[in-house]
C-alpha cells in the first residue's frame, strides 16, 4: 500500500465495518463518554474475547459505577463479577489498586493525560490511548494486535511490535483517522482480516493490500 492510498482505504473500511458487530468498547463509548468505565473495561478486555468482556463489564458496573463504590468491593466480589475474563484473579487485584490510586492521587477522577494514565497499575499504552480517545475524545492511536497485524499486512507500516506500530502511525497516518482506526480494525480483524487465513474474498480493500505475511487466504 502506498502512503497516499490510506485516504481511499479508510472510507472503504468504514463502509465495510458498518455491516459488522461494533466492538464492545466502542459501543460503551456511544452511551456517553465515561473515562472510568472505559478504563475498567479496557483492563478486562486484555486477552479476553469481546463478548466475555462486555458481560463481565456489565456485571461489575451493576455493582459499582465509580471509584469509591468499586474500591469498597472485596477482591472476591470483583473476581466473581468478572469471571470468566482471562486472568480474572490478577485483574481483580489490578482493578482494586487502580481504584485506590484514582481516589488517593486523582480525586476519584480518571486523569486525562497519557503520563498520568501510564502511572496507574496495569495500564499500558494500548489502554491509555483507548481511554484518551473513547473516554475523553482526545487524539491518540490505540494499537492492539489487530491494528498491528493489519497495517503491517497492508504494507502501510513495517514494524515488529505494537509499540513500534503506534509511533510509525503517529508519523504518517492522517490525524483525522487516529481516533477511529482502532475500532474499525478491531471489527474488521475479528470478522474479515483474521490472523490466520483472512477472508480476502469478502474484503473490499484487496486492491490496496500487499498481503504481507499471508500464506493462506479464503
Amino acid at each position: 500500500m502506498r502512503d497516499s492510498d490510506i485516504n481511499k482505504v479508510m472510507p472503504l473500511l468504514e463502509r465495510q465495518v458498518r455491516q459488522l458487530d461494533t466492538p464492545w468498547l466502542d459501543e460503551l463509548s456511544k452511551s456517553g463518554r465515561d473515562p472510568f468505565k472505559i478504563l475498567i473495561s479496557c483492563i478486562l478486555s486484555l486477552r479476553t474475547k469481546d463478548q466475555t468482556t462486555m458481560a463481565a463489564s456489565k456485571r461489575l458496573f451493576a455493582l459499582a459505577g465509580g471509584p469509591a463504590d468499586m474500591a469498597a468491593l472485596s477482591e472476591e466480589d470483583i473476581r466473581e463479577a468478572i469471571y470468566p475474563a482471562g486472568f480474572y484473579r490478577v485483574k481483580a487485584r489490578t482493578i482494586r489498586e487502580i481504584n485506590r490510586q484514582l481516589i488517593g492521587r486523582f480525586g476519584s477522577k480518571v486523569p486525562p493525560r497519557m503520563e498520568d494514565l501510564l502511572s496507574l497499575k496495569g495500564v499500558g499504552r494500548k489502554t491509555a490511548n483507548l481511554v484518551l480517545t473513547l473516554g475523553f475524545d482526545s487524539p491518540g492511536i490505540c494499537v492492539d494486535t489487530h491494528v498491528h497485524r493489519i497495517t503491517n499486512r497492508w504494507g502501510y507500516v513495517s514494524t515488529r511490535t505494537p509499540h513500534e506500530t503506534e509511533f510509525a502511525l503517529r508519523g504518517k497516518l492522517p490525524k483525522r483517522y487516529w481516533k477511529r482506526i482502532n475500532g474499525l480494525l478491531v471489527a474488521f480483524g475479528q470478522r474479515i482480516c483474521k490472523p490466520v487465513s483472512p477472508i480476502c474474498s469478502a474484503c473490499s480493500l484487496t486492491p490496496y493490500c500487499a498481503r504481507v505475511g499471508v500464506r493462506r487466504h479464503r
